[in-house]
């Protein structure tokens, strides 16, 4: 009667460390899916590009192109020249000509 007894322990330990397996598993899938899936933060452009182009020589001309960039990318690099590494997607954006898009 003991040995069957232990054995049933033995069997109902394992089930137990399968269930928290398979649940641990899809906890991790679910969270990843969330954070896939999850839109870019929207940004306010007019006031990020108006910041961007202050000491443009053709401001209008820079807020346009800035804003079509913004608005694609979700981000305007700080400053107003320069730091594309801050983001990557506005410094990638190049015209017909090849030349860089983004102001």
């Amino acid at each position: 009667m003991a040995m069957m007894i232990a054995k049933f322990l033995i069997a109902f330990l394992f089930f137990s460390l399968l269930v928290l397996q398979l649940a641990e598993a899809d906890r991790d899938t679910v969270s990843t899916n969330l954070v896939a899936s999850s839109p870019p933060q929207k940004i306010d452009c007019g006031g990020a590009c108006k910041a961007r182009c202050q000491l443009s020589s053709r401001p209008r001309l820079c807020n346009r192109a800035c804003g079509t960039c913004c608005s694609r990318c979700s981000c305007v690099p700080p400053g107003t020249a320069g730091n594309y590494d801050a983001c990557p997607c506005y410094a990638s954006l190049t015209t017909h000509g090849g030349r860089r898009k983004c102001p």
